[in-house]
């Protein structure tokens, strides 16, 4: 009989194309995933990866039991689906992605939330980015992703997946205090053509908004400095640095020296649950969709 979570192990080495790869997706060692891939091969007889260089490549055999092993692992989705749908409670365990604001500013409420309500749930969380998610997702490494995208830039959803909007999340421009702009009630990115910028790294789906958003506004711009964290942009914002945008999300205080300037014409990302379309009659997905939205009220209230 082979074994589902060897079969996982397998799939995962397709999907990533190393040992360590699948191991990083997995979230166990390397020495685990070669354990785990030595007994499939003495269970099936064969062998399934052969040496390439210094890594290893699927062989025939590989290839074909891990495509096997694709629908199987998505088969026993739909098994556990109809399983929570029938008893109609959300039970077991539900692992959850989230990008770094959201992470903190929503699922600290959603999953108390969710821990009250449906105790005989196990929901866990990861923060990943969300090139990182949206594949987890459709591999079935995770069961639901909070992922984001802009109001003038969508992210491409795979289309055996299920969205659900959360929250549309305004964003703010932070600048020094001593900034010549920072008394204004509201501004426009124009304001901000002569202006250095703090951004995300290159290549990030929030520093391409960036740049596709402010080249729209005719603005060539100038990025000074990069940073993962928006509390690391606004450090640099409040040493005089540049100046950044700010989404409300997940912000928290915002530091001495800072100031926030709502937009004129007003900038939001929309931020929304992901799943796979074979789990859409989870009873957790729904459940921790609706804790998601409860938080998220939760925060429009209060800032209002």
């Amino acid at each position: 009989m082979l074994n589902l979570e060897r079969l996982r192990t397998l799939s995962a080495v397709a999907r990533h194309g190393s040992v360590s790869g699948a191991a990083d997706g997995l979230h166990v060692t390397t020495s685990a995933v070669s354990q785990q891939l030595a007994k499939l091969e003495r269970e099936t007889g064969q062998q399934l990866l052969a040496k390439n260089g210094r890594g290893v490549r699927l062989t025939d055999a590989g290839r074909l039991l891990a495509d096997h092993a694709s629908r199987i692992l998505s088969q026993v989705e739909v098994a556990q689906a109809d399983l929570e749908a029938q008893r109609g409670q959300a039970v077991g365990e539900l692992l959850m992605g989230a990008f770094p604001t959201a992470a903190r500013g929503l699922f600290p409420a959603a999953l108390a939330g969710l821990r009250t309500a449906h105790p005989q749930l196990r929901a866990r969380l990861q923060e990943m980015e969300q090139d990182e998610a949206v594949p987890r997702v459709v591999h079935g490494d995770i069961d639901l992703a909070v992922v984001l995208d802009w109001y003038n830039k969508p992210l491409p959803v795979p289309a055996e997946l299920v969205k659900a909007p959360i929250l549309d999340d305004p964003v703010d421009v932070a600048v020094p205090a001593g900034h010549p702009l920072a008394g204004r009630a509201k501004v426009n990115l124009a304001d901000f053509a002569d202006d250095e910028w703090i951004s995300w790294p290159k290549g990030e789906f929030c520093h391409d908004w960036l740049m596709l958003t402010l080249r729209g506004k005719s603005v060539e711009p100038r990025i000074a400095h990069t940073a993962e964290e928006h509390q690391t942009q606004l450090a640099l914002v409040a040493a005089g640095l540049g100046v950044a945008v700010a989404p409300r999300l997940g912000r928290g205080p915002v530091p001495d020296g800072v100031r926030v300037l709502p937009v004129e014409h007003t900038m939001c990302r929309h931020v929304f649950a992901i799943w796979r379309a074979d789990a859409d009659r989870r009873p957790s997905i729904r459940a921790a969709v609706d804790a998601l939205r409860t938080a998220a009220r939760a925060l429009t209230e209060e800032a209002r």
